[in-house]
């Protein structure tokens, strides 16, 4: 894996993760928690895309679209655990 490879996994987890915590109403994680968020997301929203057979595209804005979908995904599904 190339720097400018693990870069664009930090900047596209990072974006991802604060934008699925903005939309779930989940709060800031942090910068860390942010990225660690954001790539987990886009592991569950590439699985999904793959799943139900959608193609968002290809590019930094559509792998931010997805990483977001799947962290958004995994917010939620972490406050449910925790209310059960």
């Amino acid at each position: 894996m190339s720097s400018h490879s693990l870069l664009a996994w930090l900047i596209i987890g990072a974006i991802a993760g604060w934008l699925a915590g903005t939309f779930v109403k989940g709060g800031g994680f942090g910068l860390l928690g942010d990225i660690v968020v954001g790539i987990i997301g886009a592991f569950i929203g590439g699985w999904l895309a793959g799943v139900l057979g959608i193609h968002v595209g290809s590019g930094w804005i559509s792998s931010i679209i997805t990483a977001a979908v799947g962290a958004a995904r995994l917010l939620l599904l972490l406050r449910a655990g925790r209310r059960a």
